[in-house]
This record gives structure tokens, C-alpha cells and sequence, in this order.
């Protein structure tokens, strides 16, 4: 899954990569959250823009919002077929910027977070599901969901999951084309550029913190990190 992600690079830096039009202002964020407003590329008629979308799609037939907490990722592999995301994935696809994100591994008994960005440090796009449901009082609400796929050989120790990551080259592809193709971007990431990772302080746990030591590495004990001994098959238990 992905559950936090952050994006610092300057905002020209993410529209020369996306190419849309309007700058918006931007600050750095290290500890973007579920729920909370993030940026997002479409295209409409032709021109790419950005948008702020709220973290947790709520579909559009859906009667309580509260659902949206729930779908902040959509996995790859049923994201043709689950009612709360099919849709989307047929008309509203769209590309959401980031430059690192974050997963947890437990260790000692405790879930410790790692940060997650490519070797170069450059800003990269997950794929991204879209929808605009309208509240009560009649107001739109635009929200967005990350699609997850199986994490590749890079990440795999880690956790079991991660983000789909799209390629620039394929921006289009994720964007514009029919299911069939869009489909075909919904892998583990196989590109050029080296997905790296280290560990991060707990203080990424709460997401009242957010500034640029979250993303600084910390020392874990060895011992921490070291795989458990594997039981041999052939040695009889005493108990």
C-alpha cells in the first residue's frame, strides 16, 4: 500500500516533468497524509493542468464521504472490476507528483518507517485514480486515489506492496489510453533510475509533523535488521 508520501521539489522543477500550464503556489510537504489536499495532473480538451484533490476517493455514487478514508489506494489487480474504483480507472486517470514515500517494516516488536525516493532524487508521478462527488449542499469535492501494484525486486524485502510508478514516457498512456493499455502500465517499477531506501524517524507517525528532518536517515541497531533464523524443516520439535 502507500499510506504517506512527500513532495518537496520546487514547483517548476514538477511542471517542466508534467508540462501543465498554471503554476499554483506550492510549499514543500515531507508528511502528506491520507485525507489531506494533494496535488494531481490531468488533461481536459487537450491542455494538462493540475489540480488539488482530497487523499481517499469517495465514488461518485457513494452517500457518505467517510468512505474516502478507506480507498486511498486502489489495487491494480481489481481496479477494473471493484465497483468504487472502475470507473475512474475508465475515465479519470490521472498522475499525482511526488519525490519520495514512506513504507513501515516491523522490527523489535515495532513498526519502523522507511523513506523511499529514486537514487537521483528527482520528483517521479504515481498512478492515480480521480473523482468529483457532490456533497449535500451541492458543492463539488474532487478526490483521488494511488494505484498500488506487487513491490518489485528492489523493494520486496520491505514490504509486499508499492505505488505504481509511471514512467514519463508513458504519462500519456496512463492518461489517454483504453483500458487494455492503461492496464499494461499497472506493473512493479522495471525503469533505469534505482529505488533506494532508509530507515526514518517515528515522528512520521504523526501527521502533525511535517518538516525536513522527516526525511533524514537515523541509525537503527544491526541487530534490528538482521533475518530471523529460519526453522529447518528436518529438526524435530521438543514441544
Amino acid at each position: 500500500m502507500c499510506g504517506r508520501y512527500s513532495l518537496t521539489t520546487p514547483i517548476e522543477g514538477i511542471r517542466r516533468l508534467f508540462g501543465f500550464e498554471r503554476i499554483p503556489n506550492l510549499p514543500a510537504r515531507h508528511n502528506i497524509a491520507p485525507t489531506q489536499a494533494v496535488l494531481a495532473v490531468r488533461e481536459e480538451n487537450s491542455v494538462r493542468t493540475c489540480f488539488m484533490a482530497r487523499w481517499g476517493l469517495i465514488p461518485g455514487w457513494s452517500k457518505d464521504p467517510s468512505i474516502g478514508a478507506k480507498m486511498i489506494n486502489a489495487r491494480a489487480e481489481t481496479v477494473r472490476e471493484k465497483p468504487s474504483f472502475k470507473t475512474a480507472f475508465k475515465r479519470r486517470r490521472c498522475l499525482i507528483p511526488v519525490d519520495a514515500f514512506y513504507e513501515w517494516k516491523t522490527l523489535g516488536g515495532k513498526k519502523q518507517p522507511f523513506r523511499i525516493a529514486f537514487d537521483d532524487g528527482e520528483v517521479f508521478a504515481f498512478a492515480g485514480l480521480w473523482e468529483r462527488w457532490q456533497g449535500a449542499d451541492g458543492a463539488d469535492v474532487e478526490t483521488c486515489s494511488i494505484v498500488t501494484t506487487e513491490a518489485n525486486e528492489a523493494l520486496h524485502d520491505l514490504h509486499h506492496r508499492m505505488p505504481v510508478i509511471v514512467d514519463p514516457h508513458r504519462f500519456e498512456t496512463w492518461l489517454h489510453a483504453d483500458e487494455d493499455e492503461a492496464a499494461r502500465v499497472m506493473r512493479p517499477y522495471v525503469g533505469v533510475r534505482k529505488l533506494v531506501y532508509h530507515p526514518v524517524s517515528p515522528r512520521l507517525n504523526d501527521v502533525r509533523n511535517d518538516d525536513e528532518d522527516l526525511s533524514r536517515p537515523i541509525e537503527l541497531d544491526p541487530e534490528l535488521l538482521k533475518e530471523p533464523a529460519k526453522k529447518s524443516d528436518d529438526q524435530m520439535s521438543l514441544f
